[in-house]
C-alpha cells in the first residue's frame, strides 16, 4: 500500500514539475492601492470569461463549462493558503476576482536573408525571401484581476496576474488540471498582502 501511494505521489509531482517550466507568470499591483487592508475576497457576479480565436467553430462556452469549476477551486484553495477568506454573509469583500482565459494561435517564422542588410557589403543583389522556419502554436493565457468593490462598470483593477503557456493539442486532462493548479498557485503567490513602500 505504501509503495502504491509513493508511486502515485511521484507521478503527481512529475506532472506538476513538467507543467511548471512551461508557464510564464507575472503580476502587477496598483501602487496606490492599500493591500494591507485586504482580508476578504469573493468572485465577481460572473467569475470569468473565455475568449477563443482559433477557428470559426470555436465553442468558448464548452471550454468555460469544463475549466470554470477547476479555476474556482484552485484559486479558492490558493487564497485560503494566503490567509484570505470569504466575507461574512451579507458583507462586502475587500477585493473581487474575475478571470479571463484567452486561447489564440501564434505564429513565428524566419525567411532566408531576413537579417541581411538591404545591400550586402559584397555587392550581390538580395535574393527572394524563402521561409526557413515556421512555428505555429496554440497559446493560452489566464488573466486574473482583483478589483476594488463597487458598482459593475465602476470597479478599478487593483492587481492583475497573467499566466501564459503554449498548449499541445493532445494534452491529457491530468496535465491540464496540473497546469491550471500551478498557474493559480503561482498567481496568488504574487498577490501582495501589503502596500509597496
Amino acid at each position: 500500500m505504501k509503495n502504491t501511494v509513493a508511486a502515485l505521489l511521484a507521478i503527481g509531482m512529475a506532472v506538476v514539475l513538467e507543467a511548471a517550466p512551461k508557464i510564464k507568470v507575472k503580476a502587477a499591483p496598483d501602487p496606490k492601492f492599500d493591500f494591507a487592508s485586504v482580508r476578504t475576497w469573493a468572485w465577481d457576479e460572473d467569475a470569468g470569461d473565455v475568449k477563443m480565436a482559433l477557428t470559426a467553430t470555436d465553442n468558448p462556452a464548452a471550454l468555460k463549462a469544463r475549466i470554470d469549476p477547476l479555476l474556482r477551486k484552485f484559486v479558492a484553495e490558493a487564497m485560503t493558503r494566503a490567509g484570505l477568506t470569504a466575507p461574512a454573509a451579507g458583507g462586502a469583500p475587500d477585493v473581487q476576482l474575475h478571470y479571463y482565459v484567452l486561447i489564440t494561435v501564434n505564429t513565428t517564422g524566419q525567411t532566408m536573408g531576413q537579417f541581411l542588410p538591404t545591400v550586402p557589403y559584397w555587392g550581390l543583389p538580395p535574393f527572394a525571401p524563402q521561409t526557413q522556419s515556421l512555428e505555429v502554436v496554440t497559446k493560452g493565457s489566464l488573466v486574473l484581476d482583483a478589483m476594488q468593490p463597487g458598482p459593475v462598470g465602476d470597479r478599478k483593477v487593483a492587481w492583475r496576474g497573467i499566466a501564459q503557456s503554449t498548449i499541445a493539442d493532445d494534452i491529457k486532462d491530468a496535465e491540464r488540471e496540473a497546469r491550471l493548479k500551478y498557474a493559480a498557485d503561482e498567481l496568488i503567490k504574487r498577490f501582495p498582502l501589503k502596500k509597496k513602500k
